[in-house]
Formats: C-alpha cells, sequence, structure tokens
C-alpha cells in the first residue's frame, strides 16, 4: 500500500516520468535485548495495562487490545500477571489449556488461541494461588522469563491492581516500553489511577492513553452517565496522559469476557472493535515513537569529540565531555557501596577516552561501554541535570 501510494503520488508530479520506489523500513527489533533473559530477547515492545484497581475493566482492555493488535497483522503475546485471581482462562478459549514445559530447555510453551500466544498462572494447572508477596513476585518472574515467546512484536501484560512488590518486580524485571491505564468515571477510581500513574512516571514508563471504560449507555435516544463523567480526562489533564478512549456500558462486551471469545473477535465491525482499534493504532505509534526518541537521544559525534544528549519530550540538545560522563559513574565498580569512598580516581580516566558503543536500554536510559570493558548505565534525566 505504501509503495503504490508512493508511486501515485510522486507521480503526479508533473515533470516525473518515471518513478522507482525501494522499500527500506524493516520490522522494529528490541533495543536493549542483551540485558534480557532469553525468553524476552525477541520482543519489540511490551506494553503493561493498568488501572491499579480491581473490578474496572483492566483484563478486558488488555485482552481486546491484544487481539485487536494481532489484527493488525502484529504477532503478539499476553501475559496475564495477576497470580491471585487470573482471568485469561475465562476471556479465552484455547485448545490446550494447560502450559507445557519443554524438558531440555526447562522453559514454558505458551499455548495459543487465534494466533496469540497466551501465559496466565491460570493455565499451570493450579487455579488461584494462595501464597504470600514474595512468593507470587517469584512465580511471575518465572512464568514471564523462562517462557518461550519467541518474536513478538508485541506483549501485553495484564497487570494485577495495586502498586506493591507484585507491580515493581514486574517494572525492574522488563523493560516496558509503555503503559495504558483503565479506568472508570467515579471519582474513587481516579484517586487509585493516580497512585498507578504515579508509580510508572517514578520507574520511567510512559503512559501513553487512559481508557475510560463503563462511561456511559444510549436508550431512548439519550446518552446516559450513570456513574458520573470526568475520571478519565482528570487522568489525562493532571498527567498529561495525550490519548483518551471511552468504552461503553455494553451486555456484548461484559458476555464476551465469559464466553471466552474476545469482543473484537466476535465482532470486529461493531462500535467496541472501532474504539480499540483506535487504541490499537495510539499503541503502535506511540510505541513507534518512544523507540525512535531512545534510539536517537544519545549519540557520540567524532567530529567534536563529544557526547550529544536530546532531552527527553523536547528539542534541547547539550554536549557532554566523554571524561566527564565516564568520571561521573556512581555504580558499585566506582564508588564503595558502604563507605561511599571514590574507587575511580580522576586520573584513572585518560581525557581523550572516547566511547566504543552507545546502546539504548529502557526508555530514558543508554548503556556506554568503554574501552576497558566497563559497561556504564546512565538515565538521560540523569544526564539532563549533570549538564
Amino acid at each position: 500500500m505504501f509503495e503504490q501510494r508512493a508511486n501515485e503520488v510522486v507521480l503526479a508530479i508533473p515533470w516525473v516520468n518515471k518513478v522507482n520506489v525501494t522499500m527500506s523500513a524493516q520490522p522494529a527489533r528490541p533495543i536493549f535485548a542483551e540485558q534480557l533473559p532469553e525468553g524476552l530477547q525477541k520482543i519489540s515492545n511490551i506494553v503493561a495495562v493498568s488501572s491499579c484497581k480491581g473490578g474496572v475493566g483492566k483484563s478486558t482492555v488488555a485482552v481486546n487490545l491484544a487481539y485487536t493488535l494481532a489484527g493488525m497483522g502484529a504477532r503478539v503475546g499476553i501475559f496475564d500477571a495477576d497470580v491471585y485471581g487470573p482471568s485469561l482462562p475465562t476471556m479465552v478459549s484455547p485448545e490446550n489449556r494447560l502450559l507445557e514445559m519443554n524438558p531440555e530447555k526447562r522453559t514454558i510453551i505458551p499455548t495459543e488461541y487465534l494466533g496469540v500466544k497466551l501465559v496466565s498462572f491460570g493455565f499451570s494447572g493450579q487455579g488461584r494461588a494462595i501464597m504470600r508477596g514474595p512468593m507470587v513476585s517469584g512465580v511471575i518472574n518465572q512464568l514471564l522469563t523462562t517462557t518461550e515467546w519467541g518474536e513478538l512484536d508485541y506483549l501485553v501484560i495484564d497487570m494485577p491492581p495495586g502498586t506493591g512488590d507484585i507491580q515493581l518486580t514486574l517494572c525492574q524485571v522488563v523493560p516496558l516500553t509503555a503503559a495504558v491505564i483503565v479506568t472508570t468515571p467515579q471519582k474513587l477510581a481516579f484517586i487509585d489511577v493516580a497512585k498507578g500513574v504515579r508509580m510508572f512516571s517514578k520507574l520511567k514508563v510512559p503512559c501513553i492513553a487512559v481508557v475510560e471504560n463503563m462511561c456511559h449507555f444510549d436508550a431512548d435516544g439519550k446518552r446516559y452517565y450513570p456513574f458520573g463523567r470526568g475520571s478519565g480526562s482528570q487522568v489525562v489533564q493532571q498527567f498529561g496522559i495525550p490519548h483518551l478512549f471511552d468504552l461503553p456500558i455494553r451486555p456484548t462486551l461484559s458476555a464476551s469476557g465469559d464466553s471466552g471469545m474476545p469482543e473484537v473477535a466476535a465482532d470486529p465491525c461493531g462500535e467496541v472493535a472501532n474504539t480499540f482499534q483506535d487504541l490499537g493504532v495510539c499503541v503502535v505509534q506511540q510505541c513507534a515513537k518512544i523507540r525512535q526518541q531512545v534510539s536517537t537521544a544519545v549519540i557520540y559525534d567524532k567530529s567534536i569529540k563529544a557526547i550529544k544528549v536530546k532531552v527527553p519530550q523536547s528539542d534541547e540538545e547539550f554536549f557532554l565531555h566523554p571524561a566527564t560522563v565516564r568520571r561521573n559513574d556512581r555504580s558499585a565498580q566506582s564508588v564503595d557501596e558502604w563507605t561511599g569512598d571514590q574507587k575511580l580516581q580522576y586520573t584513572d580516566v585518560p581525557e581523550d577516552i572516547e566511547p566504543e558503543e552507545i546502546r539504548p536500554m529502557g526508555n530514558y536510559a543508554v548503556s556506554i561501554t568503554w574501552p576497558d570493558g566497563f559497561s556504564q548505565v546512565v538515565c538521560l534525566i540523569l544526564f539532563h541535570s549533570k549538564s
């Protein structure tokens, strides 16, 4: 389609006689694969769907978003991170309802439904877990990192409600590309969602969209808002999240969550599917934008022998001397963790040192490899403050 349109547009120019279009775009690839467990190394984007409050339809949004992305041609997986009350086994109907183990690699083989790969504690044969928080964090870590996900364009993580150990474990184990926030119109929902947005902000995970569920229903030619209005727009305004999507109260949407067939698959041309199509387009565009910002955020300019840094979400740029960046390392290899004494001395770093490689790592950090083999991880925000 792109090639055809490019030909048509350029040929429409009066002085053009012939057009030869070469398509050079490549599918997005993981930009920090080396730092990840083997099972996650071929996943291009990891999107968390979170509400921090139960009962708002977060799992419904996560599942329908995943199947919308799959319907757009993407390779998609869903990870149900709720061990206490897994929803995925009810919302989808895979033929094989038990996860299998690869005996040689000791890895988990996900089950599949309608072309989407699925992993949930509910597919482990254990039902719902009764265990303490640290054990749950370990189970989630094992399920997520030892699964043979293969090559995926998007892994959608259905986050459990709350902002505790389990959520922090997930955010630390995997480099989340972005988060989608789910809420309902009530004020109480906004209070809980605000906590989640602040958690993602501290963890440097961009929140790219808000989905306000159970907003309204139509009857007798009128639109009614039984739970009030404004929670979603309040999140957008207060936290600067750019995109808001409304979902109506629909019996079919609720029933699809219990029937094992996602609404967007059951009625791909309906109103709900159209809303999820818009959300899917938003997720694709915003993830691509984030990846582009990260991949061009920090580069080494050999002509002036300086590290050029572009401030996230800004046109501002500044330059840093490589030796200064290396000397400012605060890791355990450079600073004694117990005493705070500086182990790396100023004179240990040559004035003319140059980085060998700069690689994106997560959404707001880069990994810099130096000639002595040392790999230094630096947050772009720290870069900015040091400038």
